[in-house]
């Protein structure tokens, strides 16, 4: 399953992801992951979610983006769940590529039972239709 928080930067997207995230642990039999831009959300994270700020790796698009993701689902096999802040930033993703990347998530999503929960800096009427049906909560 995908979901999308959409809303222009500034709206409070990370906030309500990390209010997501910290409540999924509490019911989460397996492992959570949280990707970022940057590690400074690690102490408003709970310390059972593991923090990965992928500008620490050479992601430089799209594709290399999902492989890394796959690199993570391949070393834990009890991941239940991946957060994504800034994901068009951390994915290096071009405006054109928004559909591929959320059917190739739909593909592992569904192979390997992981839910992930994006965050996306554009508003709801600036994103094709492919993610419209994945918004969840619209800043």
């Amino acid at each position: 399953m995908i979901q999308i928080i959409a809303g222009e930067k500034g709206k409070g997207k990370t906030k309500h992801l990390l209010e997501r995230v910290n409540n999924a642990v509490k019911t989460a039999n397996g492992s959570i992951v949280y990707l970022d831009k940057s590690s400074k959300h690690m102490f408003e994270l709970n310390n059972k979610i593991r923090l990965i700020n992928v500008s620490d790796f050479p992601v430089s698009n799209c594709d290399e983006f999902l492989g890394f993701l796959c690199g993570i689902l391949s070393q834990d096999h009890d991941l239940e769940a991946m957060y994504l802040d800034s994901f068009l930033t951390i994915s290096a993703m071009k405006d054109e590529e928004i559909c591929h990347a959320i059917e190739k998530l739909d593909i592992i999503s569904s192979t390997f039972q992981v839910d992930f929960v994006l965050s996306v800096s554009k508003n709801e009427q600036d994103l094709p239709e492919c993610a419209k049906a994945k918004i969840v909560v619209s800043l």
